[in-house]
Order: C-alpha cells, then structure tokens, then sequence
C-alpha cells in the first residue's frame, strides 16, 4: 500500500464515511468541496485537502470534472470502512469476532512446511496451548466474507514473533482465536494464522488446529465451511482477573 497511508486519520475517514453516506460504495457520486466541506464542518479547501489524502490512500477513486468531482470508495476504503464499523460494534453491542463464510480449497503445499519449523512451532505450543497439526486448511472466502475480514482488526490475536537463522530471516504473523462450522458439526480450538508477508491474497484464509480439520469434519475442496473468529488469548499468560463489586465497592 501507498506511504501515503500514514497521512490518513480520522478527519480523512470521516470524509470517506460522508461520500459513502452518499452513496459512494455503490457507484460514482457528484461531490463539491464546498458541501463536502460543510458536512464535515470545514472549509472546501480542507475537504479537498482529505479527498486528495484518501485518493492517494487508494481508498477513494476520483474523476475531476469542471463542476465539481465524481468519487467512488474502492475495495480498500470499503474495508477500511468495515474495520470502523467492527470497532463500534463492539463498542455499543459488546460483541468481540466476526463470522466468515467461504469453501475449503487446497493449498500450496507451505503450510506443513512453515508449520514445523521451531522458530514458529516452539510459540505455537506455548503461546496457542497445543502442538497444532503439520498443515493449514486453506479456505477460499465469498465475496461477502472478503469485505468483513477487515474486521479482524479490531479482534484480538496473539503475535508470532518473526525470527532468524543462519540462513534467513521469516516474518511476524498473528493468530486469532476461532470456532469452525460445517453441517451443524464445530471444531475448536481452532486459529486463523495471518502471517505479515503472505502468498496469499485476502480472499484466502489458513487455519491450524490440533488436529487435521479435512479428517475431524470430513472435508473435500468445495464444502462450505463457516469460521466464527473471536478474541483470543495467550495460553503463556495468566487470564486477568475480574473484580467483584457490590453496593459498598470492592468486594
């Protein structure tokens, strides 16, 4: 993605919000600085200022015409879009996760590969609390499914620290915790592993298990399978504890 993504905040956001209000996620919408601006409380020169910022951002498509502009939010600022609306729901519903649908389909063959080297098995034992099987599920995501798994960025993961040997060095990836579906039949513990840098585009999702999930759920390339994601914690770290209060405080 752009640097220029840094230069993105919430007055940049809150614009993309606005043209989306308007219809934007849909088709091209006519927009003025001058009532953009107002909107958002701030003069036309500002508001195009955010347009331009969300443009090089590759959230926002624009097409400047004599009066005004046409703009259109791209998958990018859809999904950025998406992870805003995550984090309210969880704010005011308090409902943590998010539920992805998609088919199994085979992969690369790199999961069993990348799975057992000690570096990352070593974390995966202590930090996810079981040795996971030698090899991911690979499941190809639906359309729908692509645009909500922006939401994983308001789940809570736990890190994989990257590491090196003498020969090279291998990136960073994070695990969330997850449930998966099929038929009525679920299976857990399950986590959806993201590595930093991946082969893979967003419309595919790999999970480990303690076990070989294709065996567990009788799984063939095509079934539909539904991943329920929630929050996950470190198996290495002691659970917070909840304070009891009554009438008088403290318990």
């Amino acid at each position: 993605m752009s640097s220029h993504t840094t230069a993105v905040g919430h007055d940049e956001v809150a614009a993309l919000k606005t043209v989306a209000l308007q219809g934007g996620l849909r088709e091209p919408v006519k927009v003025s600085c001058s009532t953009l601006g107002e909107r958002l409380d701030a003069s036309s020169q500002t508001a195009s200022r955010r347009l331009q910022r969300l443009e090089a951002a590759g959230l926002l498509d624009r097409d400047v015409v004599g009066d005004g502009q046409w703009v259109t939010v791209t998958g990018p600022g859809e999904r950025r879009l998406r992870a805003e609306y995550a984090d309210y729901r969880r704010l005011f519903e308090g409902e943590a996760g998010l539920t992805l649908a998609g088919t199994v389909t085979s992969g690369m063959g790199e999961g069993r590969h990348y799975i057992q080297l000690s570096g990352y098995h070593e974390q995966f034992v202590e930090r996810l609390g079981y040795e996971p099987f030698p090899g991911t599920l690979n499941v190809s995501l639906t359309e729908a499914a692509v645009r909500a798994r922006a939401g994983l960025d308001s789940v809570e993961g736990v890190p994989i620290d990257g590491w090196e040997d003498e020969e090279r060095t291998f990136g960073p990836a994070t695990c969330y915790a997850a449930v998966v579906d099929v038929d009525g039949a679920t299976f857990e513990p399950v986590h959806v592993i993201v590595p930093e840098r991946t082969h893979h585009d967003e419309d595919q999702l790999e999970l480990i298990a303690p076990a070989k999930l294709r065996e567990e759920l009788a799984l063939d390339d095509g079934d539909d399978i539904t991943v329920r994601v929630t929050d996950a914690e470190r198996a290495d770290e002691p659970a917070q504890p909840v304070e009891a209060t009554g009438p008088g405080g403290s318990a």
